[in-house]
């Protein structure tokens, strides 16, 4: 398996770890539920160094970036970022990924670890324009940073003014006493904080310096798991639950990321995404809580109000914020609206639920 440069941290540290897309990563310390609150209250730093990152470069980039990128990268301007997908010429998404805008002719895309190697490949084979390509996934290390706190701990470690760089944008410069630190206001918990990108060699000295000052702040370690349950609570899509290649940003709800404008005439897949958001799809990606007890899981059948199978759970848990069993699944479209009563088929028993609007936590 893979390491990250905080491996060992974590071993240290005494997490549970289990291999996540080809790496050796911290699934919990202390436990989920811990974990979760903590972010909540306080400040939680995952290690996100598994994620890849690409540069985009040269008069070409944006020639590129309009071909494979669902959303409008024109729109961008220096310090700002967006949230995209690759779609594909079937019509499905091969991976969602954050793009920044890192110079005039410079940007940096940021795709799932899982997918690292099949994305590459992707903007390799479309890149017939001759954009200037990265791959610098090794050469990036990534720390987020959530939570009501994490602003107050990392503003003892920087002269930037972390409350100029708002929601997605960011800023680069010195982080506890390392140059070129990218400080993004972004992050998958939707409890505030940044995500830092550095050199793999200044790791061991940020992740000292942040949990050595965030001791003023009750800093914890949080692990995947709770990332995933932090995530699920504000309805973000995970890749490989609720999005792959047989999914269509239209019925996953990221037609608002799906920019079909002036410009962007070669986007992979146009056609098929101008004929579904012209309303031809049978499913919708819906949220959900549970009315009886009970915990949804990847999977299990959405059935109607009469017990008739309309669709499959993709993402499920008990909230640890809300104490009650939450999930997003693909429904008919018919049985798609706010309010509409469903079930969820667990163990042969049909637990009544209710379609509802993002997010969950409110």
């Amino acid at each position: 398996m893979k390491t990250t440069p905080f491996t060992e941290k974590h071993i240290a540290l005494g997490a549970k770890m289990h291999e996540f897309a080809g790496y050796n990563m911290p699934i919990e310390y202390t436990g989920i539920i811990e974990e979760h609150v903590n972010v909540l209250q306080n400040v939680g730093i995952f290690d996100v160094s598994h994620m890849g990152e690409f540069w985009v470069k040269g008069p070409k980039a944006l020639e590129f970036l309009q071909k494979v990128s669902s959303n409008d990268a024109s729109k961008l301007e220096v310090g700002q970022i967006q949230y995209s997908c690759f779609p594909t010429d079937k019509g499905g998404i091969m991976d969602d990924f954050l793009l920044y805008r890192y110079e005039e002719d410079k940007y940096m895309m940021v795709p799932n670890a899982a997918n690292v190697e099949k994305d590459w490949a992707w903007c390799q084979k479309h890149n017939t324009m001759g954009a200037e390509l990265e791959n610098a996934s090794d050469n990036i290390a990534q720390l987020a940073i959530q939570g009501p706190k994490a602003t107050e701990l990392m503003q003892c470690l920087t002269d930037i003014n972390l409350s100029e760089i708002p929601y997605y944008t960011f800023k680069v410069g010195d982080f506890a006493g390392c140059p070129n630190v990218i400080i993004s206001n972004t992050g998958y918990t939707g409890a505030g904080g940044f995500e830092l990108y550095f050199y793999p060699t200044y790791a061991e000295k940020i992740w000292n310096a942040l949990f050595e000052e965030g001791k003023n702040f009750g800093v914890m370690p949080a692990g995947l798991g709770c990332r995933d349950t932090l995530r699920l609570e504000m309805g973000f899509c995970l890749y490989g639950n609720d999005i792959d290649e047989t999914t269509s940003p239209i019925e996953a709800g990221l037609g608002w990321i799906t920019k079909l404008v002036d410009g962007k005439e070669a986007l992979i897949g146009r056609k098929l995404l101008e004929e579904q958001k012209a309303g031809a799809l049978t499913r919708k990606l819906v949220a959900f809580e549970l009315k009886d007890k009970g915990i949804p899981r990847k999977d299990y059948v959405i059935a109607n109000a009469e017990g008739k199978a309309i669709g499959k759970v993709t993402s499920g848990t008990m909230s640890p914020a809300m104490k009650k069993g939450i999930g997003l699944g693909y429904v008919e479209k018919e049985y798609a609206k706010v309010g509409t009563e469903i079930a969820i088929q667990v163990r042969n028993k049909n637990l009544k639920a209710e379609i509802v609007k993002l997010p969950f936590r409110k």
